[in-house]
């Protein structure tokens, strides 16, 4: 530790690294709340950044779900979109040179209803010039009755190793909470070849329109964020920081500085940020000051250093 009040012009370094790609800072714009980055621009300063997940991708164009997508809660928000997306290739061609010239690290985050659509995906994927691809695997399986590929270890290897085998660049995988033994999910994507984890993906919940008396969304399931999760998000990734030797990026819930520092102590390398940007714009510029802030009030000099977690057997693949 450092004293700031010693040390003239002190200021930390909040930069990392993720198996080989460089971010800024630790701050994440998270899947599904932040459109392809051209969406806000001239709300917040996107450069800023650390790193930018792209909407959810699937090999074909999908239009989405109908009737509600989202539907507030005390403390959070339900949403059933429903992945609508231009496809992969409309991506690649119209969207990504915009989004890589924002400046920070660009995030694929690849969905998909089969092996076969994942493989093809991460194929394409790795072909353009995105920095890194965030695997969903909270997808349903067609073959199998529409099951999550990541409730089970089994059915998430049986993904992730084949898009392991077509993806050249470094490959993050997204964990949901609703696995039974999410650490056992966890473990088969780190040994079938995840780079990187992240986590929590939204809680299934749903809303009943007292009114309408009836279920809100269609599908009647919608994913819960916001800060109502956050506690159930941290305690799920400070169980799982020393059960796995790939970095972990935490997400869920997280509005403020306060809380990515928890994440950050409790063994999260970076964090994403979904939700509170609907509410503030400006939420992950000041989580990055707020970081920056503590680090230099408290003394410390690398983003690493807040983490509070003893180091488990094994190397993680994160550079401070």
């Amino acid at each position: 530790m450092l004293d700031p009040d010693k040390v003239s012009g002190f200021q930390p370094d909040v930069s990392l690294n993720i198996a080989g790609v460089y971010f800024r800072n630790p701050v994440i714009a998270a899947s599904g709340t932040f459109g392809y980055g051209g969406e806000y621009e001239g709300l917040l300063d996107i450069a800023a950044l650390g790193g930018i997940c792209t909407k959810g991708l699937t090999l074909t164009a999908r239009e989405g779900n109908g009737g509600e997508r989202l539907w507030e809660t005390p403390s959070g928000l339900l949403n059933s979109i429903g992945l609508e997306n231009p496809g992969i290739e409309a991506f690649i061609d119209k969207e990504l040179p915009r989004l890589r010239a924002l400046g920070p690290a660009v995030i694929a985050n690849l969905s998909g209803s089969s092996v076969d659509e994942y493989q093809r995906g991460a194929e394409l994927l790795s072909a353009s010039s995105i920095d890194m691809v965030e695997l969903n695997i909270s997808c349903p399986n067609v073959k199998q009755g529409g099951m999550s590929f990541g409730l089970d270890a089994e059915a998430a290897a049986s993904v992730v190793a084949p898009v392991r085998s077509a993806c050249k660049k470094p490959l993050m995988v997204k964990l949901s909470p609703a696995a039974p033994d999410i650490a056992a999910v966890a473990r088969a994507c780190v040994r079938h070849g995840a780079d990187a984890l992240s986590l929590v993906n939204t809680f299934r919940g749903m809303a009943i329109d007292i009114h309408k008396r009836r279920p809100v969304f269609d599908n009647v399931a919608a994913g819960l964020s916001g800060p109502a999760i956050r506690p159930l998000a941290l305690h799920i990734i400070w169980e799982l920081y020393e059960r796995v030797n790939v970095p972990i990026i935490g997400l869920g819930g997280i509005a403020r500085a306060e809380d990515a520092i928890e994440f950050l102590m409790a063994g999260a390398a970076a964090v994403q940020v979904g939700s509170a940007t609907f509410a503030n714009p400006g939420a992950m510029n000041q989580i990055i000051a707020g970081v920056k802030g503590y680090m230099r009030e408290n003394g410390v000099s690398v983003l690493g250093a807040l983490n509070i977690r003893k180091i488990p057997t094994g190397s993680k693949t994160c550079v401070q």
